[in-house]
């Protein structure tokens, strides 16, 4: 149950079939079906993974990903249906089986004791019942997760898990990183760069491409030093001065102060803070917009499990503009942060 069973055409085919029926594409989804089973899918291997899937993305995409399904398989004709799961033992319990493959995709043993009955279905349902269902390798479906994920705004911690899980359920770095490759070749240049940024921060390496559709751009050296932990600079227009700033996990700016501009800061990916000095921390989500008034001390930057992009312009600029870099941000103040 270690090893991807899929051929590299296939994995491709699954990893575009589950980044669609994540965002509930239903037409796109419907073409990368048929791509799938020219690729030698079979219908229950694609059954079981949108099956699988409704623990993910919910039941009405999971649903109506089968509905798709279902009229494509009527429209081909030439379907290989494929084996089914084999029926489970009579000593089977699924509490015990999800515990042990949990531990597994984990790399330790993992108890949700904030909610009990959440553990209970994820141990006993998700990781227990799903899948000891052996239509898909736990390699299998540990790719039809991770490229899913890839297709969602604000999963990052659960994506750069399962890249975990992949690698510990045996995916191998080659095939993991062939996810990402297959979804920019469908098009999906955004997912692909949101699922090349958890590999690279689960791997450690150095994040190599934009966790959204806004471009990455270059280290911010020239700042580096007003900065704790590593951004990224992109213009995006030298008229306007508008520009994509993406902060790593745990990064954020030193508190400092625009004299005579007023700065407008659009988050567009990720999770992260904005803080006016002596106010309460402001949460930034995607939409999330901040007008820092001229002369105001503050910091912003990404939240601890996330990585976080804002745009960034100056208006109402007056003579003698001019950036004040100040203090770092204080750990402790920072670490109490959500």
């Amino acid at each position: 149950m270690n090893t991807l069973s899929f051929t590299t055409e296939q994995a491709a085919a699954m990893a575009v079939i589950a980044c669609h029926e994540a965002q509930g594409d239903l037409s796109s989804l419907a073409v990368a079906l048929d791509a799938g089973f020219d690729a030698g899918l079979t219908a229950n291997q694609l059954k079981e993974a949108l099956s699988q899937l409704y623990a993910y993305t919910g039941f009405p995409r999971s649903l109506n990903a089968l509905g798709t399904l279902q009229r494509v398989m009527e429209q081909r004709g030439d379907i290989e249906m494929g084996p089914e799961s084999s029926p489970m033992p009579a000593s089977y319990d699924a509490l015990r089986q999800g515990t042990e493959v949990q531990t597994r995709l984990s790399g330790q043993p993992f108890d949700y004791d904030f909610c009990p009955a959440e553990d209970y279905y994820l141990k006993a349902h998700l990781f227990g019942d799903i899948f000891a269902r052996d239509v898909l390798t736990h390699a299998d479906r540990e790719l039809v997760t991770v490229s899913a994920l890839s297709g969602l705004e604000g999963v990052m911690p659960q994506l750069q898990a399962h890249v975990r899980g992949a690698l510990n359920m045996g995916v191998t770095d080659d095939q993991l990183a062939a996810i990402p490759e297959a979804l920019k070749a469908a098009g999906l240049a955004a997912e692909a760069q949101r699922c090349q940024a958890a590999i690279a921060t689960v791997k450690g390496q150095p994040q190599v491409a934009s966790p959204s559709s806004f471009p990455l751009g270059q280290p911010n050296d020239a700042y580096a030093k007003y900065f704790i932990g590593q951004s990224y600079l992109a213009v995006l227009d030298t008229v306007s001065g508008l520009c994509n700033v993406t902060f790593e996990p745990c990064c954020r700016n030193n508190w400092h102060i625009h004299h005579h501009a007023v700065q407008v800061l659009t988050c567009v990916s990720g999770r992260g803070w904005y803080q006016e000095w002596g106010k309460e921390p402001v949460e930034l989500k995607p939409g999330t917009v901040v007008t820092v008034p001229a002369g105001t001390k503050h910091w912003h930057g990404a939240a601890a499990d996330s990585w976080m992009q804002h745009l960034a312009y100056f208006t109402a600029q007056q003579p003698g503009f001019r950036n004040e870099w100040l203090e770092p941000v204080d750990d402790e103040q920072y670490s109490k942060l959500k």
